[in-house]
């Protein structure tokens, strides 16, 4: 009831990509592929890091939580993206607008502290091999995955129930692809200086620190590859890390981009782009990435497969 005393507005309308409606289509075909692709790569992830128990252990039990989070993120964004594609203008209620913003921040928050974790964990393996068991026991992987988790609760919450609390009394119209905070912000009714100041700081704790600590993460791995006395390992260990960091800067680059200004001077289009980036592309890209490469995980998979297939000739 006090909401509706403050806002006049009962609905969002999601203008997604209406400008150019000879888009719409092809987009969707596409959105719809990439999306059912990144459920199925997650999907296997999750199945075989849990059937496999040579598989349970921190790195790969960190990569299970992060297609968790991944697929969860896809599912509250992309199932109305496709919608809204279909259509010249979506409506999407109140509530739901708010509960859209509250699993974004919640899902993304948790990505960010997830990847921080999993880069540690990485640089534990590689540069201390010899206590590795004791510096990542089950305890403190435990306590890692369960602070990402909780943070990003805690994050969506607060800046969920702030921006909740700004009266929306005139345009309606969010001209992006869901309910983020940026977009949604700038048709309040109100002051929101002390808003985005709170966002500014926010997203440099939330963001930019774990990705700072991820660079540093690397740049001590990298020393101790090149420490290594193998070519051919120094190759492969090379190129995994700069697969690691292509993922790493594309989510936390765009997200940086996104949330640091609010109200920044990037076009619309941009910032839906953007919003693209760690939304749609790295959710598919984590699973090829992360996993789908690591030798380990082929043979898991290949595992399964074959018990799948004995099952089935009998």
């Amino acid at each position: 009831m006090k909401r509706q005393n403050q806002s006049s507005v009962v609905e969002f309308i999601l203008l997604g990509f209406s400008k150019f409606p000879e888009l719409q289509e092809p987009l969707f075909g596409v959105f719809l592929a990439v999306y059912l692709v990144t459920l199925m790569g997650n999907a296997i992830i999750i199945i075989i890091i849990c059937l496999e128990q040579s598989l349970h252990v921190p790195m790969y039990l960190f990569l299970q939580n992060l297609s968790v989070v991944d697929v969860s993120f896809s599912a509250v964004i992309m199932p109305e993206m496709l919608v809204v594609l279909t259509r010249e203008k979506t409506s999407i209620s109140f509530v739901s607008c708010f509960a859209q913003m509250y699993f974004i921040l919640f899902f993304g928050g948790t990505e960010c502290f997830l990847l921080g974790a999993m880069a540690y964990d990485r640089f534990a393996a590689i540069c201390h091999p010899l206590s590795y068991p004791m510096i990542m026991n089950k305890r403190v992987f435990v306590k890692l995955v369960m602070f990402s988790w909780v943070s990003g609760i805690m994050v969506a919450t607060v800046q969920t129930t702030w921006v909740f609390s700004f009266p929306f009394c005139g345009p309606n119209e969010i001209n992006h692809i869901s309910c983020e905070t940026p977009a949604v912000l700038e048709l309040a009714c109100a002051d929101t200086f002390l808003f985005e100041i709170y966002a500014f700081t926010g997203t440099i704790l939330i963001v930019m620190v774990p990705f700072v600590l991820i660079l540093l993460s690397y740049i001590r791995i990298l020393f101790a590859i090149l420490r290594m006395p193998s070519a051919t390992g120094r190759q492969k260990a090379f190129s995994t890390c700069a697969s690691h960091l292509t993922s790493v800067t594309l989510f936390y680059g765009t997200a940086n981009m996104t949330y640091l200004q609010p109200k920044s001077a990037y076009s619309p289009e941009t910032k839906k782009l953007m919003s693209l980036s760690y939304s749609l592309l790295t959710p598919l890209l984590n699973p090829l990435i992360y996993s789908f490469r690591n030798s380990e995980m082929k043979r898991a998979l290949m595992k399964l497969w074959r018990r799948r297939v004995d099952i089935h000739a009998f």
